[in-house]
């Protein structure tokens, strides 16, 4: 018995296409299938990230009762040294301890837009990171940057809580009187405006029960 090898010249072309598709389909999920594989490790790794930025130790008493802040940083410092894997197990649970943040009641020192601003931009790094772990083929350079980016962004908001406060405390140590140094009080914030008023108030009572000679 002899074999006849097919003769491709009397297969139709349809039959030709489809046989190229199969063959480049198994090809391309093969190297799909290789990238993957290479990639799962890399996941795994733990890698430090950049310290989070905390709120000074002199102002810790400030927003001590402040619990949904409280839990965000103690969370996020979770992510310092992670490993892609973990970081978006954990994703989740981090987009909602911002959300908390950013619904709960501000203390009356940060209900200001620039305040607000950055806890947006925490939000929105937060959502970013959940983002990845709907992506089957995600890489762990890709996660460990927007770990980057979300710490940086938390920084940030302790960063202007640090601010704040700092202005707030050397307003209160100094004596201000608006009517000897010509400040136009349209200008000032409201921080400012607040601690100029009461210090004004205070030098009033003084001079009110100050004896006569």
């Amino acid at each position: 018995m002899y074999f006849y090898p097919p003769n491709f010249y009397n297969v139709k072309p349809i039959s030709l296409f489809l046989i190229f598709m199969i063959l480049f389909s198994c090809d391309d999920k093969q190297n799909t299938n290789n990238s993957q594989s290479k990639e799962m490790p890399k996941l795994s790794i733990e890698k430090k990230h950049t310290p989070l930025a905390e709120v000074n130790q002199d102002f810790t008493s400030e927003v001590e009762d402040w619990k949904q802040l409280k839990a965000l940083n103690a969370f996020i410092k979770k992510f310092e040294k992670v490993s892609p894997r973990e970081a978006l197990t954990n994703a989740l649970e981090l987009k909602d301890l911002v959300k908390n943040l950013k619904d709960s009641i501000v203390p009356i020192d940060f209900d200001i837009p620039s305040f607000h601003a950055r806890v947006n931009v925490l939000e929105n790094e937060t959502l970013r990171l959940a983002d990845l772990t709907l992506i089957s083929a995600i890489t762990a350079d890709d996660v460990n940057s927007q770990v980057d980016k979300t710490i940086i962004a938390a920084s940030s908001v302790n960063s202007k809580i640090n601010t704040i406060l700092s202005k707030k405390r050397f307003e209160e140590e100094i004596d201000l009187d608006l009517d000897n140094i010509g400040i136009d009080s349209t200008k000032i914030d409201s921080i400012s405006r607040k601690t100029i008023d009461i210090n004004k108030q205070n030098k009033q009572v003084k001079k009110k029960y100050i004896p006569e000679i």
